[in-house]
């Protein structure tokens, strides 16, 4: 049943701590996900696959393969019957080595820096034609976005890859031979490789959502009006994870938009603040203003948890009750649209998605989605209000995972560590906020569901009061 009323509580945040121990993800894990692609393909009436990955669009090639380029554009060659084939560039060539996937490398000169040496490696043609590709052959092409109905036309020939490329492929397959787009075998929210997650990579995203997570509570209960944005975002700690997007930390006129990263510019009090701080595996994001309470505020905007905070939250907890393995994403998007979904608070993207390396793999959540979320699945709550006006925006972006008993515990057995945060997240949620989860709904963040609209009063925060 939603929930009836919410309002501001004073409580107590627990230290939920942060890990000591760094889940990794195997060669093995690679070479059998390297397995189910293949029999996917297979089944598609693929002859192989190639990855293309470079700083920007790592994910499906790390998932695979371990190997995430830092500088250069990359490629993963998967024929049947053969060791993938990794290309790299110059700078790629010795940390694909230490990455140590399921691969051979090979260098290709021509994905390093401008003005690199480039004396050393074949043509493309050939190092495809060496890697097992061959003239009428069906290839399947995974750049990072697959094409649907609503992409004016472009569809299964389309390819996101650089033209260099995809331009080699199609001539070498040649005209009795198609190089199609296979991103969905990995990214479709339904069943792709990637929206169902092993107990491995869950405990890596968890790691991963505690260090974000934490480096927001560090800024909510450290920031003080006249420090400058860069001294605020100083706060979140970042200790070195690779990131999943840039950093956010915006106050004042720019905050209405979100994405900003942090200058110099100085905080004001009363002033609206937003924030997200993203690594690899997780992002958590808050929204609210620099104030002890709506005294502070403009006088005709000093309903601001009434207007719009309480029905936000109220969104937020409907979310969080509903969601459970079995929920389709459309029933979590009338959830959030029942109760927020007025023009007033300007909802307009996806209320939840797949998390994965990629901040924003797929979202299952859509309007009359029947697509049933799995165990296994790693998803965020999204649900960002935009207003346009005085009134701002409230946020609460989060992590958590959908684990049937089995994969529960598996994780409480081997990441006992992980397992502890997640339960006394849950209590968190349940006895404090008052946020009824089910069994299967494993939360990751470290401020989960804490919503402090006045980021002043440390210690009062949005709660379920009524029912």
């Amino acid at each position: 049943m939603p929930v009836a009323s919410v309002g501001l509580k004073s409580m107590s945040l627990p230290e939920f701590g942060e890990p000591t121990v760094m889940p990794l993800i195997a060669r093995s894990l690679h070479e059998t996900r390297i397995e189910a692609l293949m029999a996917l393909a297979a089944a598609a009436g693929l002859d192989g696959v190639v990855v293309y990955g470079d700083r920007e669009h790592a994910a499906n090639v790390a998932y695979l393969s371990g190997y995430d380029p830092r500088f250069e554009e990359t490629l993963l060659i998967v024929v049947p019957q053969r060791q993938p084939t990794l290309l790299v560039g110059n700078e790629g060539w010795g940390y694909a080595e230490i990455c140590d996937g399921p691969y051979q490398r090979v260098l290709y000169q021509t994905f390093s820096l401008p003005a690199q040496p480039r004396d050393r490696s074949d043509a493309l043609p050939d190092i495809l034609a060496e890697s097992g590709l061959r003239p009428g052959q069906r290839i399947g092409a995974i750049g990072w976005k697959p094409f649907g109905a609503g992409d004016a036309g472009f569809g299964e020939m389309t390819l996101d890859l650089p033209s260099f490329i995809a331009d080699t492929l199609r001539a070498l397959v040649g005209d009795k031979g198609a190089v199609v787009n296979a991103a969905n075998l990995l990214m479709n929210p339904a069943d792709g490789l990637r929206a169902i997650n092993e107990a491995d990579q869950l405990a890596a995203f968890e790691f991963a959502a505690t260090f974000s997570s934490q480096g927001l509570r560090n800024v909510l209960q450290g920031i003080e009006p006249g420090m400058t944005e860069l001294q605020a975002a100083r706060l979140m700690g970042m200790n070195g994870l690779p990131l999943g997007c840039h950093p956010m930390l915006s106050a004042g006129r720019r905050a209405p938009y979100g994405l900003p990263s942090p200058r110099l510019d100085v905080i004001s009090r009363g002033a609206p603040i937003t924030m997200a701080y993203g690594i690899q595996g997780a992002l958590n994001a808050r929204a609210g203003f620099l104030a002890e309470d709506a005294s502070e505020l403009p006088p005709a905007i000093r309903d601001y948890v009434e207007k719009l905070v309480a029905p936000y939250f109220s969104a937020v907890v409907d979310w969080y009750e509903a969601i459970g393995i079995g929920t389709t994403g459309g029933t979590l998007w009338k959830a959030v649209h029942d109760r927020i979904g007025d023009p007033f608070f300007g909802v307009s993207l996806n209320p939840g998605h797949l998390v994965h390396i990629d901040e924003w793999m797929h979202s299952p959540v859509f309007c009359g989605s029947d697509i049933k979320l799995r165990s296994g699945m790693a998803l965020q709550v999204d649900i960002i209000p935009a207003t346009g006006g005085d009134y701002f925006t409230t946020n609460i972006e989060d992590g958590i995972a959908l684990a049937d008993d089995g994969l529960r515990e598996e994780i409480a057995a081997r990441y006992p560590e992980a397992w502890r945060r997640i339960q006394a997240r849950r209590a968190f949620m349940g006895d404090v906020l008052g946020i009824r989860l089910k069994p299967e709904v494993l939360p990751f963040s470290n401020i989960p569901a804490f919503l402090p609209p006045f980021w002043l009063s440390r210690n009062s925060a949005m709660a379920v009061i009524g029912r």
